[in-house]
């Protein structure tokens, strides 16, 4: 059985990262964007971050600039724009794509094992969430409109 431990990703600072570092932690991993309207649910992402991780959450950020060119930046610029304007301390990937042929393999793999609106596996926009469980596999897939405060007991039930 394929886990989310099992996918690697560079990081924004281009070190390779292993989402094994994160065995027996409560994932919340974005695609997220610099000028997106949904872009000030970094806070959020943020405040759940702060509230959850001393029980074991942890958000996981992948920028992409496939929806409308809203993460045009090199990684340099993603991380000063998410510390400036968020205070992000949740770890930020790399610039990724997660649909299409160059599709990273962790997103596909999410994408197959929770699907979307009307069972489509696309992605549809900037800042679509998934929950992973403990044991590292997908529980639940959000849209890029649900807030993430919305998100806050789907992660409580995971953190017992």
């Amino acid at each position: 059985m394929t886990t989310a431990y099992e996918f690697s990703a560079t990081t924004l600072s281009g070190k390779p990262r292993t989402l094994a570092d994160y065995r027996g932690k409560v994932l919340l991993v974005v695609n997220t964007a610099s000028r997106c309207g949904f872009t000030p649910q970094y806070a959020g992402l943020e405040a759940l971050h702060q509230r959850f991780q001393e029980r074991g959450l942890v958000v996981l950020g992948f920028p992409c600039n496939q929806f409308g060119a809203q993460e045009p930046g090199a990684e340099s610029e993603i991380a000063e724009f998410c510390q400036v304007n968020y205070g992000v301390s949740f770890p930020m990937f790399a610039k990724i794509d997660v649909n299409g042929p160059e599709t990273h393999p962790l997103y596909a793999w999410m994408k197959s094992e929770s699907r979307g609106l009307l069972g489509s596996e696309a992605i549809k926009w900037n800042f679509t969430k998934f929950l992973v469980d403990r044991e590292g596999r997908v529980v639940q897939r959000f849209a890029p409109t649900t807030d993430p405060a919305d998100i806050a007991p789907a992660i409580e039930k995971l953190l017992g």
